[in-house]
């Protein structure tokens, strides 16, 4: 475990894939100063290669873009490898982060994927193109993205549960 709540993988095997960025949000603070205000403003950004690899980064700088660039710099560096059943998830997962929990739902296949804003742009990089989620307590987008990243880390397929428990599948 990282100090994120989640597995991280080597940078140089990730960065290996053709990864695209996302901003999923952008904000602004303003420090009240002599001559008025000054602003700067925060990024929040998934990137993710839409087979199995996803991460997000958070960057701040006095310019939107110096902000974007820093986000994205920093959310190539925390990649996870997800596990996925086909277009799915393996099983039913509940993440926390903060005061915010996401549940993850396995679905049909043609179902979509059923998330609000945040959620929806880390599956969508991730791969996942079938999923029911909901979320619950405070939906700041920046703890619903780490939230959905800590549920999707506790996925486990059906041969690493196997190993774990020492018995055999027929």
């Amino acid at each position: 475990m990282s100090k994120n709540n989640y597995t991280l993988i080597p940078i140089n095997e990730a960065l290996g894939a053709d990864v695209e960025d996302d901003v999923v949000a952008i904000n602004r603070s303003a420090a009240v100063v002599k001559g008025g205000r000054r602003f700067s403003f925060s990024a929040l950004t998934v990137v993710g290669n839409r087979n199995g690899l996803v991460g997000i980064g958070y960057g701040k700088g006095r310019e939107v873009p110096m902000a974007i660039e820093k986000a994205v710099k920093d959310a190539r560096k925390r990649i996870m490898r997800v596990v996925r059943e086909g277009t799915t998830i393996p099983h039913a997962v509940d993440g926390s982060f903060c005061s915010s929990t996401v549940r993850l739902i396995p679905a049909a296949p043609g179902t979509g994927i059923i998330a609000g804003k945040a959620v929806r742009k880390v599956l969508e990089r991730a791969g996942i193109t079938d999923i029911l989620t909901k979320v619950y307590g405070s939906t700041n987008a920046l703890n619903v993205v780490k939230a959905t990243m800590v549920a999707l880390d506790m996925l486990r397929s059906r041969e690493d549960t196997v190993k774990l428990r020492g018995v055999e599948l027929e």
